[in-house]
């Protein structure tokens, strides 16, 4: 599946939206590094050693009105990762109609009610604290609640963390890089059904979403000023 459109395959509504976005996340570069400071450091500053596995901020960051959460952590290896952010709605926050998967063999409750969070797409970031990928995951990677791929399309729009917990501009970024790769995010989101429903049909008796062999359903690589320009030119700018 080819994770990235192209920019004329896209409505001019949807190529407005992500170069509002573009222009939303040079915006918080530019106060960033006017401050002497990145993304990365902002969500680590206070939070004592950086530990594998833990979450920074501790204890997430939620945004009670839109049901938005995310984190950054640490678990990869790798030489240009230092780590990534992972994105999430709460079912308090979904469109209405949204129901979790049917799926009896489960063999690890799913969080229920309000705890039912749905991963939208986790972002790689490099060590000087920019972006560098994006990816989807298996169910036990983020212990979340599974819903089908066109539901969790619908959630994107919702996500939104309007607070300055830990860092305002932290928070207008990681907003505006889910507009900045909506249609990617989308063809992510439904590899990642593609990938488990294969990875099913292989091994029908088995609980496909606790299986570690499965961990990354997809990933692709970005470079967000490179898109950025090619949004400006393909505007006229």
């Amino acid at each position: 599946m080819k994770l990235s459109p192209s920019l004329d395959s896209l409505s001019p509504q949807r190529r407005a939206s992500m170069l509002a976005a573009a222009r939303e996340i040079r915006e918080c570069y530019r106060v960033l590094e006017k401050g002497g400071i990145n993304l990365v450091g902002e969500v680590l500053r206070g939070q004592g050693e950086f530990v594998e596995l833990e979450h920074y901020p501790r204890d997430d960051v939620f945004d009670s009105q839109t049901h938005a959460q995310y984190y950054y952590h640490t678990h990869r290896d790798g030489e240009l990762e230092h780590g990534h952010f992972h994105l999430f709605l709460r079912a308090g926050g979904m469109p209405p109609g949204c129901r979790p998967l049917d799926y009896p063999q489960a063999s690890d409750a799913w969080p229920a009610g309000d705890e039912a969070l749905g991963h939208l797409v986790a972002i790689s970031m490099d060590g000087w604290g920019f972006p560098i990928g994006l990816f989807c995951t298996n169910r036990w990677v983020t212990a979340e609640t599974w819903y089908p791929a066109e539901q969790m399309i619908a959630m994107l729009d919702r996500f939104a963390i309007d607070h300055a917990f830990p860092n305002w501009a932290v928070n207008r970024w990681l907003t505006a890089m889910l507009r900045l790769y909506r249609p990617q995010v989308e063809l992510l989101i439904r590899q990642r059904d593609e990938v488990v429903a294969a990875w099913q049909d292989r091994q029908p008796g088995a609980d496909v979403f606790e299986d570690r062999k499965l961990e990354i359903t997809g990933y692709l690589p970005i470079d967000v000023e490179a898109l950025t320009l090619a949004l400006e030119a393909a505007a006229g700018e």
